[in-house]
């Protein structure tokens, strides 16, 4: 079935039937019906528990089955939405939860053997819907208790795993994870049912559709929906979709955004409109099927269909509707490393290095290790805090200490850091050497995480056993360059091990090749010991070699390893961890668990330490280590240079701030501003000039690979530090003007999936300033919001902005909604990776209003 399945979704569109509830509404039972003879003597009230009606009133159920098929459905839902045993407790029933999902398929395919006889010209399908539960893994239902769960992966993982036996029993076709609005409950669903397949050696379809809860465009947990999708992408799945919630027209930038991504079939299945002031559904079948042929229209989707408030009315208009549109066609897979917190964090070519924030670690933090020992956990946040704030785009977390209870501590902390959405839209490493931790952590993380590690060391049953179940997790990996053999210490080692590694959990596990990060061991240099010497060097080939031979995977390592010699001079470590990235990441090192604040800029680093560091990484010198060693002796136990080096004060005031900007220094930052203020005679111009300047110069660094994220991060902060002073001054200047009227209205916008604004902000005052409104929405602006607000100020120009390579399809995508919208406003087109040519090619064929590209501020 499931090939004759794929065979026609690429043929037409398929429909899924409409609401279960609204049609057993219509039958007004009492609670006499629901008990049924099964069930008369019942202790409970069991009004309300449509589930169970599979079981006591069985025809009803065939009959509404019954009543979809005439409309033309091709796939129909079993009676089952709460029918796992965590829902069905709410009745005292959780003891018929098997009974109540064989019972339903039952029903329903009765019903397709009924409607065969009548109608046999094409083949129906019978899809096991598994319900979200009342319960989440996710969220803590007591705001005093963060920490607090009602449910835990391991006991939904069990109610699933019944609730899907009594399905596949019943014979369903199809298994249907629907309206997910926690990605934990959904991951539990699915790991359940990747167990009960591989022991019944089934191989049923499964589809899985998430709900968007409201115009944020968020699952309930905090979700975006491409966050979402990576998170359920580690299962070979046949569809994904969104139903529930939304009505079609609010749904649909929802489902663009999952049709854009995904590479399997699409579904929607949404409300009868939103509800009225009742609570009740009342768009009509033509109303609704209007949108829903422009879904099908767009190309937005495989499979339609009705939730909340549908009846067979609405289904049997959708089937014509959707009658010989052209089907969808999945997106291509990308190949890029995806993972996910609260939001998605893509790997492409051109990320430069992806820091790994090193603090949340019992055994490489003192205070971090110290707050978890003392039960300070809110304390303990506050450190995963600061390195989002730092810069760090993954959070590394390990408990690993001989006192603590570390699967609780684990589990404790990572439900605390989901209560947190500003740590929480980050990925998760969960990093251990014990397997029963980073299982703890796993069942802890609704996005794709990463963990922290598995290795051949204890021989290849093993590592299969462990990679096996962190696939089913849904988490990609590091694999450690270690064997049964010990700890890979030559690059020839090195080279071999993950090679090894590579083989066995891409042909044996089914590990995608984008899931695979092999941290091939960065091992302390400058020991004193001349077998340690050439380690950096091993290190750097081996991540060439193994990038050549094993297309795909990542590369990692624990940065601070390489300067272990040095401990307590921070000098010294800065400029040896800046070097041996710069030198690593060109060879294809992409990712590294390092302090960002043990990070030097590499062009910034003395030359006659730059020099000393060098002859030690590249062990060009017999006597390297030991020139380092003096010249570490100069430096204090703080790694701060006896006397601070404060000459760069003596320069220009532009070379102050080009420094400060660079280094990201925003002691003197107000100081010089206002220097150049006096100097440039207008507030304005320090922007356009000096500040500019700085910034460009920053930038050079980051695209050679000389600067990191985080430093970049610091150099915008004290970007931001110098116009925020310079503001008042803007805004005074401004008022003396003797032309003070509006030019005109401009609405600016860094698009949805972009955090960057210091461009947008720079054009915003310089806009300003020259009497133009300002309607600036921030960052991460989806299109409708942009559209919408367009229309409710009546603006005069669009602008958007963005400094990542996503942002580029983001704002063909605005450019093709002003088009749809039939907007003619001006789009105005700018960020670091925008350029004269994309704007031409890719955006301004998608909109028939003027679309300019600009190339700065000025």
């Amino acid at each position: 079935m499931k090939e004759i399945l794929k065979k026609l979704v690429t043929e037409r569109i398929l429909v899924i039937d409409g609401a279960m509830g609204t049609m057993i509404q219509g039958y007004k039972l009492q609670e006499a019906d629901f008990r049924g003879d099964i069930l008369k003597n019942h202790p409970n009230d069991l009004k309300g528990n449509n589930d169970l009606l599979s079981l006591t009133q069985p025809g009803i159920i065939t009959d509404i089955h019954l009543e979809y098929l005439k409309a033309g459905a091709d796939i129909i839902e079993t009676n089952t939405f709460n029918a796992q045993a965590i829902s069905q407790a709410d009745y005292h029933c959780e003891h018929l939860s098997y009974d109540i999902n064989f019972a339903a398929a039952k029903a329903a395919r009765k019903a397709i053997e009924i409607f065969r006889e009548q109608d046999d010209s094409k083949p129906r399908f019978v899809a096991g819907a598994l319900g979200p539960t009342t319960r989440s893994t996710s969220l803590s239902p007591d705001v005093n208790q963060p920490g607090y769960r009602a449910v835990t992966f391991d006991q939904l993982v069990v109610a699933y795993y019944d609730q899907a036996r009594g399905l596949v029993d019943g014979g369903v076709d199809i298994l249907l994870v629907e309206t997910v609005f926690d990605t934990l409950n959904c991951k539990a669903a699915l790991y359940a049912i990747d167990m009960l397949q591989e022991e019944k050696q089934t191989d049923l379809p499964v589809m899985v559709s998430g709900t968007i809860t409201d115009a944020s465009g968020r699952t309930l947990s905090g979700q975006t929906v491409e966050a979402f999708w990576i998170s359920v992408s580690h299962m070979d799945l046949f569809s994904v979709g969104l139903n529930c919630a939304l009505g079609a027209k609010e749904m649909r930038p929802h489902l663009y955004d999952l049709s854009a991504i995904a590479p399997c079939f699409i579904s929607a299945y949404p409300n009868a409109g939103l509800p009225n002031e009742f609570g009740e559904y009342d768009q009509s079948p033509e109303e609704m099927t209007s949108l829903i042929r422009e879904f099908a229209s767009s190309g937005l989707v495989n499979i339609i269909g009705g939730c909340c408030g549908t009846t067979p009315d609405h289904i049997r208009l959708m089937v014509e509707a959707v009658r010989g549109v052209p089907v969808r066609i999945p997106a291509t897979p990308d190949g890029y490393t995806q993972l996910s917190g609260m939001e998605p964090l893509i790997i492409r070519p051109d990320s430069n290095f992806v820091n790994i924030g090193e603090r949340t670690n019992v055994t490489g933090s003192r205070r971090f290790a110290r707050l978890i020992k003392e039960d300070k956990y809110d304390e303990a946040l506050e450190v995963a805090r600061q390195q989002v704030e730092g810069g760090a785009q993954i959070i590394d977390v390990n408990m690993d200490e001989g006192l603590l209870e570390s699967e609780q501590a684990m589990t404790r902390f990572l439900n605390l850091i989901a209560s947190e959405p500003d740590i929480a839209r980050l990925p998760i490493m969960v990093d251990s050497s014990r397997f029963s931790v980073i299982e703890a952590g796993l069942k802890c993380l609704q996005g794709k995480g990463i963990v922290n590690s598995i290795s051949l060391k204890e021989g290849e049953a093993i590592f299969l056993e462990q990679a096996k179940k962190v696939k089913r997790y849904g988490a990609a990996v590091v694999v450690m360059a270690f064997d049964e053999e010990g700890q890979a210490d030559t690059m020839e080692r090195k080279v071999q091990i993950c090679q090894r590694a590579y083989q066995i959990l891409v042909e044996k596990v089914g590990f995608k090749a984008e899931d695979i990060i092999f941290d091939p061991n960065i091992f302390a240099i400058a020991t004193g010991i001349e077998e340690h010497n050439r380690y950096a060097i091993y290190y750097i080939e081996a991540v060439r070699q193994i990038k050549q031979t094993c297309p795909g995977a990542k590369i990692s390592g624990g940065v601070s390893n390489l300067s272990f010699s040095f401990r307590g001079n921070d000098v010294v470590r800065e400029a040896m961890h800046s070097s041996f990235l710069y030198h690593a990441v060109k060879a294809g090192m992409d990712m590294g668990i390092v302090n960002a604040g043990m990070i030097e800029v590499y062009e910034e680093i003395p030359k006659d330490l730059l020099k000393l560091v060098e002859d030690v990484i590249f062990d060009r010198t017999s006597d390297a280590t030991e020139a380092l060693t003096q010249y570490a002796e100069t430096i204090k136990g703080n790694g701060r240079l006896i006397e601070r080096d404060l000459s760069w004060r003596e320069h220009s005031v532009e070379e102050r701030i080009a420094h400060a900007l660079v280094k990201g220094l925003t002691e003197f930052i107000q100081e010089d501003t206002e220097e150049a203020r006096q100097k440039y005679g207008k507030a304005l111009s320090v922007i356009e000039g000096p500040l500019m300047d700085g910034m460009n110069i920053v930038g050079d660094l980051f695209g050679s690979g000389k600067m990191f994220l985080p430093q970049v991060v610091k150099s915008a902060r004290v970007m931001k530090t110098s116009v925020a002073y310079l503001t008042p001054f803007i805004e005074q200047e401004k008022s003396t003007s003797e032309d003070v009227r509006a030019k005109g209205k401009i609405l600016l916008a860094t698009v949805k999936g972009d955090v960057h604004d210091i461009g947008k902000n720079i054009v915003g005052v310089v806009l300003g300033c020259n009497n133009y409104e300002i309607i600036d929405l921030g960052v991460m602006v989806p299109a409708e919001k942009i559209l919408d607000t367009a229309e409710k100020e009546k603006v005069d120009i669009i602008g958007l902005s963005g400094l990542i390579t996503p942002s580029l399809d983001e704002m063909v995508h605005v450019a093709k909604e002003m088009q749809r919208r039939n907007f003619r406003l001006p789009l105005l087109i700018g960020g670091a990776t925008t350029s004269k040519v994309h704007t031409a090619v890719k955006i301004e064929p998608n909109y028939n209003g003027p679309t300019v590209y600009v190339l700065d501020a000025s």
